[in-house]
């Protein structure tokens, strides 16, 4: 079983930045794959980023593609989601996701919310 813990969620300005972490627990942190989830109202939730094991590849979501940047640091067990230029239709819940084979599991999610 994983835990997850996400931080860092808040209201922004159109523009600015935000840093998201998420801390795991419950099972060695460089065997899982980590990614990043959103869900605006009304909306399904949809991939943002992602990032295997070691760090060595990263994937994007066309929409956050250039402006968002996923990093891990397995000494500390945690992911992190740097987004900058920030803009309305970025306003969501931010979900952080574990991955190992064919078992998931989900934090309990951060509220982003972009003003004009």
């Amino acid at each position: 079983q994983v835990q997850l813990v996400e931080s860092g969620g808040g209201l922004v300005q159109a523009g600015g930045s935000l840093r998201l972490s998420c801390a795991a627990s419950g099972r060695t942190f460089s065997d899982l794959d980590m990614g990043w989830y959103r869900q605006a109202p009304g909306k399904e939730r949809e991939f943002v980023a992602a990032i295997s094991w070691g760090g060595g590849a990263t994937y994007y979501a066309t929409a956050v593609k250039g402006r968002f940047t996923i990093s891990r640091d397995n000494a500390k067990n945690t992911v992190y989601l740097q987004m900058n230029s920030l803009k309305p239709e970025d306003t969501a819940i931010y979900y952080c996701n574990a991955a190992a084979g064919s078992e998931g599991y989900w934090g309990q999610g951060t509220q982003v919310t972009v003003s004009s």
